[in-house]
């Protein structure tokens, strides 16, 4: 009989940091991007996998984006501060605040605006499109409310391709999750073999493994392994666990 070696890969890590992302300045809008979007074209940041936009956007108070079209995107707002009303051809408006995250599945087409209902309060938010693994799918909207408890030192799935654990439904083959930490909690995952990773440092600092990651910073991985994340100051943070 021949026993087979116990063969593991490992993970690879490639940071994307903060100040070496594309910048816009609107007065009324300013944003940092990840990933190639409007003006900004970096042929060596264009998406990773299916992810394909995260813009770190800050709306001054009345200001906003007016109706305009979208297709065949999955898009999220994950809102950090302030609020963020939406409205939609499909009849949906809403204002998600900070700790909430509204979903929009563009499939075969829709319009939509998204405003800062204060005059007077900042409001910032991420802005994130996936990729969706049909096209032209009939167009949906939905909403989440995310406690301080549900991401306290775990990772909370919001956004999935099965609309597992209560986490809102997309056409995207993409678990998503949100997490804050702090320096006395740690938090391991386990990343499968044949997908994509990455970490987006909304505020604070983290470690995952043996990478500081701080406010803004990017984290691609790839390969499987264990995760950790450990040594937050503050920290709040997305993963994504996409399609290779």
């Amino acid at each position: 009989m021949t026993i087979q070696p116990d063969i593991q890969e490992t993970l690879c890590f490639t940071k994307r940091p903060a100040n070496e992302r594309g910048k816009a300045d609107f007065g009324w809008l300013k944003s940092a991007h990840s990933f190639s979007f409007g003006q900004y074209y970096d042929p060596k940041h264009l998406g990773f996998g299916n992810l394909i936009v995260i813009n770190d956007d800050r709306v001054e108070g009345g200001k906003g984006f007016g109706a305009h079209p979208h297709k065949n995107a999955e898009i999220f707002s994950y809102v950090l501060g302030g609020a963020l009303e939406h409205k939609d051809s499909m009849g949906n408006g809403s204002v998600v605040s900070e700790g909430g995250v509204q979903y929009m599945s563009a499939g075969s087409g829709v319009t939509h605006s998204e405003f800062n209902p204060s005059q007077t309060e900042e409001m910032r938010f991420l802005q994130v499109w996936l990729v969706p693994e049909v096209e032209n799918t009939q167009p949906a909207y939905d909403t989440i409310d995310l406690t301080p408890a549900d991401k306290d030192g775990k990772l909370k799935l919001f956004l999935s391709n099965d609309g597992r654990d209560g986490s809102m439904t997309t056409q995207a083959d993409a678990l998503v999750y949100a997490a804050t930490l702090r320096s006395d909690q740690t938090i391991t995952h386990d990343f499968p073999s044949g997908r994509k990773g990455w970490v987006q440092v909304a505020d604070g600092s983290v470690r995952v493994n043996d990478l500081v990651l701080n406010k803004g910073d990017g984290l691609a991985i790839e390969g499987s392994g264990t995760l950790t994340f450990d040594q937050g100051q503050d920290a709040e943070f997305l993963f994504f666990n996409l399609a290779p």
